[in-house]
């Protein structure tokens, strides 16, 4: 909608993890080196945490990329699953056959063999579970059991465990100690400072193509940290909202004013302890009209007026 206008040739702040936009935050650099580490030194469990929108994603492409031809991945996302849906889908992943009717020891057996010839042949095999907070306590400990898979020398099978900071909390149960204890490495992603946030917002601009990337102003930098607490996600959203305020009343500059207004209509509370709340109603200032949204306001702008060329 406004990239022609402001001179970009991409979405600056599109949510999903375009590796061009990749950005390398102390705190992601950190994570990204804890994980290279951890799976060339073949630890056997290891765990990332980081809230809602940190970059967990953005972070586990970007270990996908570096890992050599070698290291073969099983990826498991949907962790609504029963023991059975487990196996199958870690078979799938790795491309072993299934086994049918479906049999427990009949599926480790067969994963057993097929990891003991990768690693004979130099090869390492890694299983990534992301959203892993939502995992059983029953399911969590099949996966613990699958960390028996093992040569006196060497872990079989390395199993990274991904998710929210409930995550650790679940891990922190006495019921999984035994699973705790296994944990090799485990490291937690920040959000961004405000200096990184001001950074963040300006190498985004500049790889969509715009050739100074200051659309937005210092006071605008701020405002966007301070109501996003530096969470990317969140970032994202709120500059995109500040950017179709500022296209709306054509102007080249985004104001703090802009990305408050844009905060406001997405029911990000300043106030709030959590990165991204709602406002509830009864709160100070209920009762006064709700100020209309972005889209609303640009939508009513282009009935009174032409609309510029896109």
């Amino acid at each position: 909608m406004y990239n022609g206008f402001f001179g970009f040739d991409a979405d600056p702040f599109r949510v999903n993890p375009d590796p061009r936009f990749l950005y390398m935050s102390e705190g992601h650099a950190e994570a990204l080196a804890t994980l290279v580490y951890a799976v060339q030194e073949r630890k056997g469990f290891i765990v990332l945490t980081g809230e809602v929108g940190t970059g967990k994603t953005t972070i586990l492409n970007a270990l996908l990329a570096r890992l050599a031809p070698t290291v073969q991945t099983a990826f498991i996302f949907n962790t609504a699953l029963e023991v059975e849906d487990l196996f199958a889908t870690l078979l799938e992943e790795l491309e072993i056959a299934p086994v049918e009717p479906f049999r427990k020891s009949a599926a480790l057996s067969r994963l057993n063999r097929y990891l003991i010839d990768r690693l004979e042949r130099g090869m390492q095999t890694l299983l990534i579970v992301d959203e892993a907070q939502n995992l059983s306590e029953a399911l969590l400990e099949e996966i613990r059991m699958l960390s028996n898979l093992e040569t006196p020398q060497s872990k079989l099978l390395q199993i990274m465990l991904v998710g929210q900071p409930e995550l650790g909390e679940k891990l922190a149960r006495p019921q999984l100690r035994q699973l705790r204890q296994r944990v090799e490495l485990r490291h937690s992603i920040r959000a961004l400072h405000a200096q990184e946030t001001a950074s963040y917002l300006r190498e985004r601009q500049l790889v969509a193509g715009h050739a100074r990337g200051d659309v937005f102003t210092v006071a605008a930098e701020r405002a966007v940290f301070r109501f996003s607490r530096g969470i990317p996600r969140v970032i994202n959203v709120l500059c995109d909202n500040a950017l179709i305020a500022a296209f709306s009343q054509q102007s080249a500059r985004v104001s703090a004013q802009m990305v408050e207004d844009g905060a406001r209509d997405l029911g990000i509370a300043e106030d709030s302890a959590e990165p991204h709340v709602v406002r509830g109603r009864g709160r100070a200032g209920a009762g006064r009209e709700s100020k209309p949204g972005f889209l609303r306001r640009l939508l009513r702008r282009r009935a009174l007026q032409p609309a510029p060329e896109l």
